[in-house]
């Protein structure tokens, strides 16, 4: 890929997320109150976000949302292929996790595919073994896929420039996601992993 082209992509995806972050204003609602407001990373209102899913795991089985949300976890919409952002973010969120492992704190981290159609389960867990031996890779049918990405609002697209090296432009957030509540948060590209794992471990020891 040539310098202006990754120039090109670095500024769609800023722009996506910049995008984002105007219409991902979210508060989790429950009764008599968040009980996860000491936790939040910053003020948000209105709105929802996440839901349940059904993929297929880096090992190939097919998974639901509350078998893969069996403990804190943080998820990530990516793709394998992608040049910079997704290597950069998953390696933040690996970092922010280890920093939990040493207190006692785990989080899983989840990496979920935009591009099922270089994405198999094979390729995922080569992908995902580089960052943390706990990260899930998960990827799935167009349709799993899809669905998956509406429930957390992320917004994706094939450029069809090339039929094998092709870019995947997509909305580049992570979400803390709590087993029996769903999601809590959103978490912003510029967070330094320090910041991100003292969040985490607010959230994993409030849903206790």
């Amino acid at each position: 890929m040539g310098l202006d082209r990754r120039f090109a992509l670095a500024a769609v995806l800023v722009a996506v997320v910049g995008l984002g972050g105007t219409w991902l204003a979210i508060r989790l609602t429950q009764p008599g109150g968040d009980g996860f407001a000491q936790c939040r990373g910053g003020a948000v209102a209105g709105g929802s976000l996440g839901g349940p899913f059904t993929l297929v795991s880096e090992t190939g089985e097919t998974v639901t949302s509350e078998e893969v949300i069996d403990r804190p976890s943080l998820l990530y919409f990516g793709y394998t292929y992608c040049p910079d952002v997704c290597p950069i973010d998953a390696m933040r969120n690996a970092q922010a996790v280890e920093m939990l492992d040493a207190e006692g704190i785990e989080v899983k981290p989840v990496f979920i595919s935009v591009d099922p159609a270089r994405d198999t389960p094979e390729v995922l867990a080569q992908y995902t073994a580089n960052f943390h031996d706990r990260m899930l890779g998960l990827t799935g049918s167009e349709e799993q896929v899809r669905e998956a990405a509406q429930a957390y609002r992320v917004l994706y697209s094939a450029n069809d420039d090339d039929p094998e090296f092709y870019t995947v432009n997509h909305t580049a957030f992570s979400y803390i996601v709590l087993p029996e509540v769903g999601f809590v948060d959103v978490v912003r590209r510029d967070e330094a992993p320090e910041a991100l794992a003292d969040r985490l471990a607010c959230f994993a020891r409030a849903a206790e």
